[in-house]
């Protein structure tokens, strides 16, 4: 989740809008303060949002007003993520952005495609008010955006933790950024992004936020050996890292 505001943050399953078993619901409890103790360092390096010259500029290269981000970093995006969303709107020329995680993300990706003349943003975000405000922001700052509520439900497949309810979605899928939903569900929750995976054609690109972190790392090696025709790695950068997966055959 990101977000020019303050983002709301809900202890696990709390947000969900389903009630797992009580046993599965501890195990992963458990097992995600356990998790919680290896992360922390990435966790720590994760509240920069990087240099304000480098945000600076990019606002200015996008035309928008300085202060479209006064927040960035902790679980918000940072602006080594914003700019690689830039530069893949811009190389990838996409007709179709599916976004996990509504927020700064969607800004960036929605004033890109707008600046490209083509292409279109859907984001979802489980905050149906957080949905609203964001949809306004950008709206106000002349960006148009599709940007909805989903509610999180039971992950697809052998993913733990929950997942997004989503409707609507295009048959292609040309870029997919994850951001969402947050860690405290479960160290793997964004694992369960590869049930879109199917839509993405040859050439598409797939970028998870927070990839230096230990969960997103074993994501990234689930979906390497799922997935052989993506290519995946990790970049380095910024202050949470960045994981991309292009499909190549």
């Amino acid at each position: 989740m990101t977000s020019r505001e303050t983002t709301p943050f809900l202890p696990l399953g709390a947000e969900a809008g389903w009630d797992l078993p009580r046993q599965r619901q501890l195990t992963s409890r458990l097992f995600t303060m356990a998790f919680a103790l290896i992360q922390w360092p990435w966790l720590l390096k994760s509240l920069s949002g990087g240099r304000q010259r480098d945000k600076a500029a990019l606002l200015a290269e996008l035309g928008l007003p300085a202060e479209s981000l006064p927040n960035l970093g902790s679980w918000k995006a940072d602006v080594f993520y914003l700019a690689k969303i830039r530069d893949h709107v811009r190389t990838l020329r996409p007709s179709h952005v599916v976004e996990l995680g509504a927020g700064a993300s969607s800004l960036v990706a929605a004033r890109a495609l707008q600046m490209e003349g083509r292409g279109r943003l859907i984001a979802f975000d489980q905050h149906p008010a957080f949905v609203e405000a964001t949809a306004a922001w950008l709206s106000g700052l002349g960006v148009p955006a599709d940007i909805r509520p989903a509610p999180l439900g039971p992950p697809p497949g052998d993913w733990p933790g929950a997942w997004y309810e989503l409707s609507g979605l295009p048959d292609r899928i040309d870029l997919l950024l994850v951001d969402g939903p947050h860690w405290s569900l479960h160290p793997f929750v964004r694992g369960a992004a590869e049930s879109l995976f199917d839509r993405i054609p040859v050439g598409g690109v797939v970028l998870l936020d927070d990839g230096a972190r230990p969960g997103e790392r074993i994501v990234m090696a689930r979906w390497a050996d799922r997935w052989p025709g993506f290519r995946f790695e990790l970049l380095s950068g910024g202050s949470k890292g960045l994981i991309r997966g292009e499909r190549i055959a």
